[in-house]
């Protein structure tokens, strides 16, 4: 019997064994038709389950049977077929499948395809974040989503990033948006000492990013309830993909310069200048003892023999490198994704640098047929060499205010201008006119450093098909030391002082949980069901310590241990926590009608007992039109979805206890104490914003152009404000639920694929009109900045002061308008030369009237280009750094820039400058005088790349290598005469919830501010 089986057993291996000798490993690189690679393409042998999926970078390798047909699928693009014939290495470029409306958008707690969303989301892709040379991704996405503003502060690094979807919609809470990682809420708020702000969104390495999702209508963000207001930014980081193990490897490097330096006066021209300003108030010789003070105590002033260009020192060669590795892999059981990066950026401001270094493992794991465990988990170290604040003398930008006649070298000392010489005690204070910014970079260091613990364990239990259960556990651990010193040659006015130093260290722990079910199901193959249902805890507690020293042995000692004094300390803590549920419901009849509802319940510790909890709803619906029988024929529209939403969301961006009636430890005379220090508000509550959507996605022409365009409305109320209270009460102030504004807005985006084939070219195009208004404060008026306020009836922090109507002809004083009120309600627009009898008016808006962004993109056998221009219009800047640098020496000795040469000189002069007068004030008060039109179009990236063959990479054992060079910022077009438009002064651009006026009032304020960099980089990106 076992002789009779084995016999037919042997011949059947032996006929097999040819076949198996002739399988034949194929491999090969998927796109699309922007010739980037598509990763997540699922390549099967036809009539198999032979298969694989392509890498993050679009390759794979799959060994086949001979004669085998390749099926290559992915969400969003047409299945294609590929004959593999004699090949061993394929191409395949995937045809986007109407628009990709089967691609899965990242919702809260789940994901919708993009036919069945009936929501405003925005979807980029992590591609497109990918190895810029920035600290943060948001940067990286500037210009390319409608409705969401960025605004870098600065050219610092590590600073805050002004993030606004659809407006501003809280006076004196929170503006920025919910950041999500992989479904957990994380750590976004600033952790500095100072008031400039900081960025733990730059802990993230963006090359770890699949997809960002922007939720912008309540429909689509009210499930994140009180926190979704200013928007919900979901991030998903990159997932294994099963298969053989692959690994990419990337190295970049470049450099940065300014994107704008500013014209100031040589030495001639600043001496001509103040001797003419003296003159003009009979002080010509104060002004020469100052110009040889100025000197170095010499008189080479006279004939120009010294001309510091200061601002050239206070900018510095940037250099830039980054290596990148990634390795993901598994099988149908494991799939794993890890990946690693370390960067090192310095900055373009002497004494910055940014430092970061990181690391991630995700790991999926199917235990059995019903139980998925997983695991996501971030690890990062950044290191920010930090410089002053924009109104610190330290600042480096304010190093223009020296005098172009004072030399880098004190000739007397052979020390840095303005270094005191501890031994002789010279120069005196006064030289050279402000502090030397140089002495801090030499002799002073700001270090903050960050330990970042970013992850979650999560495991989903399938009951039935359609039905499963997740449970997700996720922490965020910030740990930031800030380590300051400041030595002996940084001393100024009163001498040495042995040295200061400052340490600072911050615990921010936040905790989560999410548990949530979700049913899906098709029923009668036209009624698609899906809900989602479940409850979230979050717990966040900061603690914080300080101390401050002086008199250290020498400046080789920095650490507090080794003070002789120590002058400050201070600890503190805060926590929070937020109980919530939540649910949603969506309905497809046909993927014709759409219905979505969704709830969230949330209760906070940091309100009033009697409004603990609220209640955040929304509802949307839509209609594919293109579904329709009446459509079926036509060959135009490909498709065509309206929709509209409506729902609420709320803020809770506030101080911790602000409900509570809390005492604050007063010591007296030595003696330990307490006091009250704030008012209970048991009524408390969140700030409501109730926002209505309208919108419309469309496709033509095959979808060669596609798109969708949405108004809205929000309206804000119950705004939480510090209301005064009578001095009666014993206090001051009391939190109140006081105020209303809104938000009105058009969003418009449009995607063309202009040539296809193999040469293609693309151009996605959007832009946003945003119109803001506070529509009541309860008669109060909120100032901020420098002429910023809010006040009912106008945008947020607008600018608010005496409007400057040139110069009077006949003798060179500063002109303002009266702007009195005429008794028939017109203004009078006569003039004045008294700066005090000119009314105050409106006299600009920081916020702009729209932005915009055009990116092309080109392919063509393995090049490809991307360039985009992003532009900000109709905004004004306030420049208030101007009464110094463009003061025509009316306010001391502070170089000049060069349009003061313009000044008035002599009757009948025609000139918006006005006459010199030393110290004279002639027009240096806070006026529209400063203030600018700050609309720009910038070139803000550009990537040439060229992808290797196949052909040729098979030869060195490589499954792709790609190189490219790459710009950021490289043009800038605007008629603002600063350094950059893009600005925002860093002291006053920061958030604290206690002060109202600060951060969400005071925008659009230059100040000694740094130019955003413009970066050059070369990379190469290998896989293997």
């Amino acid at each position: 019997m076992k002789k009779r089986l084995f016999i037919p057993l042997a011949c059947a291996v032996a006929a097999a064994a040819p076949a198996w000798a002739q399988t034949r490993a194929i491999s090969g690189r998927v796109t699309g038709s922007d010739g980037a690679g598509i990763p997540g393409v699922t390549v099967l042998e036809k009539g198999t389950t032979n298969g694989t999926s392509t890498g993050g970078d679009g390759s794979f390798s799959l060994t086949v049977q001979p004669g085998a047909t390749l099926v290559l699928s992915s969400v969003g693009f047409t299945t294609q077929n590929v004959v593999v014939g004699d090949r061993t290495t394929v191409a395949v470029m995937l045809k986007e499948d109407a628009i990709a409306l089967s691609e899965a958008v990242v919702v809260g707690y789940g994901t919708q395809s993009k036919a069945d969303l009936t929501g405003a989301v925005t979807q980029v892709s992590g591609r497109e974040v990918q190895n810029a040379p920035v600290p943060s991704f948001e940067q990286a996405i500037q210009g390319k989503a409608a409705g969401v503003f960025i605004e870098s502060s600065s050219g610092k690094l590590g600073q805050g990033i002004k993030v606004r979807v659809r407006g501003t919609s809280s006076v004196s809470g929170d503006t920025q948006p919910l950041y999500v990682i992989d479904g957990i809420p994380i750590i976004s708020e600033d952790q500095s000492a100072t008031t400039a702000a900081t960025n733990p969104i730059a802990d993230l390495n963006p090359n770890d990013i699949e997809s960002i999702s922007v939720l912008k209508d309540a429909s689509a963000s009210a499930i994140y309830g009180s926190r979704a207001s200013n928007g919900v930014v979901l991030i998903t980081t990159k997932r294994g993909k099963s298969g053989d193990t692959r690994f990419t490897l990337g190295y970049q490097f470049g450099g940065s310069t300014p994107t704008n330096k500013r014209d100031y006066l040589n030495a001639t021209e600043y001496v001509e200048l103040m001797r003419e300003a003296g003159t003009n108030v009979g002080r010509l010789a104060t002004v020469e003892s100052r110009l040889q003070r100025y000197s170095a105590g010499n008189n080479d002033y006279q004939q120009a023999l010294v001309n510091t260009d200061w601002q050239d020192e206070a900018f510095q060669d940037a250099p830039f490198s980054q290596y990148d590795l990634s390795i993901n892999g598994g099988n149908d059981k494991t799939r794993f994704y890890i990946s690693g990066l370390y960067s090192d950026q310095e900055g373009i401001l002497i004494g910055n640098k940014f430092e970061k270094i990181s690391a991630r493992v995700n790991l999926d794991q199917k235990a059995t047929d019903k139980l998925t465990l997983g695991l996501n988990f971030g690890l990062t170290r950044t290191r920010n060499n930090r410089i002053s604040n924009d109104n610190a003398f330290s600042n480096p930008m304010q190093i223009v205010a020296l005098s172009p006649i004072s030399p880098l070298i004190d000739p007397r000392t052979g020390l840095l201008s303005g270094q005191l010489d501890v031994a002789t005690g010279l120069p005196n204070n006064n030289y050279p006119v402000y502090y030397n910014p140089l002495l801090s970079e030499a002799g002073a260091s700001y270090v903050s450093t960050v330990y970042r613990n970013l992850g979650n364990v999560f495991a989903q239990y399938e009951f039935i098909p359609g039905l499963s259960l997740r449970s997700e556990l996720g922490v965020d651990l910030l740990n930031q030391e800030e380590d300051q010193y400041s030595g002996r040659i940084t001393a100024r006015n009163n001498g040495p002082n042995g040295g200061d130093g400052f340490n600072r260290y911050v615990v921010n722990g936040r905790y989560t949980t999410n548990n949530f079910l979700t049913f899906r199901k098709t029923f009668n193959e036209v009624h698609l069901v899906e809900a989602v249902g479940g409850m979230a805890y979050e717990e966040r507690r900061i603690k914080a310590n300080s101390v401050t020293a002086q008199q250290f042995p020498s400046d080789a000692y920095t650490k507090i241990t080794s003070a002789a004094s120590i002058t400050a300390g201070s600890s503190s803590e805060t926590s929070s926590s937020l109980l919530s549920y939540f649910g949603r419901g969506t309905y497809s009849y046909s993927s014709k009608y759409l219905l979505s509802a969704s709830f969230r319940v949330d209760g906070s510790s940091r309100f009033g007992k009697n409004n603990r909890y609220g209640f955040f709803p929304a509802a949307s619906l839509g209609w594919v039109l293109t579904e329709e029988g009446f459509l079926s024929e036509q060959n135009v529209l490909s498709f065509l979805k309206p929709r509209v939403s409506i729902g609420r969301t709320g803020n809770q961006g506030f101080t911790d206890f602000i409900s509570r009636f809390l005492y604050r430890a007063n010591a007296y005379a030595g003696v330990p104490g307490q006091r009250p220090f704030q008012l209970a508000n048991p009524d408390l509550k969140w700030e409501t914003t109730t926002q209505v959507d309208a919108g419309l996605e469309f496709g033509f022409l095959d979808n060669r152009f596609s798109g969708e365009v949405d108004v809205y409305q929000k309206k804000t109320e119950g705004l939480v404000l510090s209301v005064n209270q009578p001095g009666t009460t014993g206090f001051t102030s009391q939190f109140r639920n006081v105020g209303d504004l809104e938000n009105r807005g058009l969003e418009f985006a449009l995607t063309t694929r202009n040539l296809i084939g193999a040469f293609t070219w693309t151009t996605s195009f959007n832009t946003s009109f945003n119109k803001n208004k506070i529509t009541n404060l309860d008669g109060q008026v909120i100032e901020g900045g420098f002429l910023n306020r809010a006040v009912e009836g106008q945008p947020i922090g607008v600018f608010f002061g005496r409007e400057y109507a040139g110069v009077d002809p006949a003798n060179g004083n500063a002109l303002y308008y009266l702007n009195t009120v005429n008794a028939d309600g017109s203004r009078s627009r006569n003039t004045t030369d008294v700066y005090e009898d000119a009314e105050r008016v409106i006299i600009g808006n920081p916020n702009p009237k729209w932005t915009g962004g055009v990116t092309n993109t080109f392919a063509f056998k393995g090049i490809d280009l991307s360039v985009l221009f992003q532009g900000v219009f109709g905004n004004d800047v306030y420049d208030g750094s101007g009464k110094f640098q463009m003061a025509n020496g009316s306010n001391g000795y502070d170089n000049q820039t060069s349009d003061q040469l313009r000044r008035w000189r002599n009757p009948g002069d025609i000139t918006d400058v006005p006459q010199a007068r030393l110290f004279g004030g002639n027009g240096t008060e806070e006026s529209s005088r400063y203030l600018y039109d700050g609309s720009y179009v910038r070139l803000k990236s550009v990537s040439l790349g060229y992808t290797l063959p196949t052909s040729l990479l098979e030869k060195v054992h490589l499954q792709t290598a790609r190189v490219y060079v790459s710009g950021v910022n490289l043009l800038t077009f605007t008629d603002y005469p600063g350094w950059d438009p893009e600005v925002n002064a860093d002291y006053l651009a920061s958030f604290d919830p206690t002060n109202p006026s600060s951060g969400n009032i005071s925008q659009g304020n230059d100040f000694y501010s740094a130019p955003q960099a413009k970066t050059y980089t070369v990379g190469i990106n290998i896989g293997f």
